[in-house]
Order: C-alpha cells, then sequence, then structure tokens
C-alpha cells in the first residue's frame, strides 16, 4: 500500500510502500516518552520502499530497554517523530502511523509488543465517554 506522509509542520515529507500486515503497537517505555502517549503505533517500510521527498531530519541514536540500538529521526522544526531504524542490522523504517495520510486505511494493528509495560487503563478505554470533535 503507497502511503504519504509529513511531519507537524509540513518541512519533512515522505512516501513509503508499507504492508498494513506490519502495523504494531510498541508500550515499552522509550515509546511511551517519545510519543508522549501511552503507546506507538508504527508500520514497517523496507529501505528500498521508503522516499523522502522534503526536508531532512534530525537522527539520534538511542539504546532500548532490550540492549537494541535504534536511530530515531524527528524533524527539527517541530519535533515530530518521523520514523526508527535499526543502528545494527537490517534496517527498516518503522513509520510512525500518526504521520500518515492514510493513517485510517491502514486497518487494526496486528500485535503489541512490549505489554508488560502497557499502562493499565490502556485495554479498558472503550467505556470512556467519548466527544467526536472540540470546537
Amino acid at each position: 500500500m503507497l502511503v504519504t506522509g509529513s511531519c507537524h509542520c509540513g518541512e519533512i515529507k515522505f512516501q513509503a510502500n508499507v504492508d498494513p500486515g506490519t502495523m504494531l503497537i510498541c508500550h515499552c517505555t522509550d515509546c511511551q516518552v517519545l510519543t508522549g502517549s501511552a503507546f506507538r503505533a508504527t508500520v514497517a517500510a523496507l529501505p528500498k520502499d521508503f522516499e523522502l521527498l522534503q526536508g531532512e531530519p534530525t537522527i539520534y541514536l538511542k539504546t532500548a530497554d532490550s540492549g537494541s540500538r535504534r536511530r530515531h529521526a524527528f524533524c527539527g522544526t517541530c519535533g515530530s517523530p518521523v520514523y526508527r531504524m535499526p543502528a545494527d542490522n537490517t534496517p527498516t523504517f518503522s513509520l510512525r502511523i500518526g504521520n500518515l495520510d492514510q493513517k485510517g486505511e491502514l486497518g487494526t494493528p496486528v500485535r503489541q509488543i512490549w505489554t508488560k509495560r502497557c499502562l493499565p487503563w490502556v485495554p479498558e478505554i472503550s467505556h470512556i465517554p467519548a466527544v467526536e470533535f472540540q470546537a
């Protein structure tokens, strides 16, 4: 599936071919901090299927709880995370679902990882009162 995306300010734009069957949710502490939320949702793209169309992300290296080293790319202007990729093995871009124009068309994530770090209320949100939009 061809997807397009950008950071919040629009300085970075990209496109990629992704397999919606690779969409996942990560509950690790790093992902919680990086998103400022309870988890991170991503879909994978191979390097040959990812194209940066505009801008250059800022990249920093982080060692995860697992010991894996990861390159994190974000917009240097607005701070939006754009992707993550391994530093030490076969690179695969983990694209942030929230940056994608087609996020609603990807379907449902197929798995969750680092669930031992899942916040206790995450599985129980369907009963919380909802508002469709806010003025």
